[in-house]
């Protein structure tokens, strides 16, 4: 079984890939999959940041005893 990578390692490949797109070098079905690669970058490192906040979130109110709610730890 492979890990996914963590938000930094997907932050990092997004980053590569946009510097690769930005260049403008690739031939035109390679940028095509370099960009649909980096929109998979993308959804992932969204998706890190929109399940932490929900975590910060709970915290928050958790802390100001707002609500008590148990979060799920992957």
């Amino acid at each position: 079984m492979t890990e996914e990578p963590n938000f930094e390692e997907s932050l990092a490949a997004l980053e590569a890939t946009v510097d690769a797109l930005s260049r403008g070098d690739l031939p035109l079905d390679r940028a095509l999959a370099v960009f649909e690669e980096g929109l998979g970058l993308y959804r992932r490192c969204h998706a890190i940041l929109a399940d932490s906040e929900q975590r910060v979130t709970k915290l928050i109110a958790a802390a100001e005893g707002l609500v008590e709610e148990p979060f799920p730890v992957e």
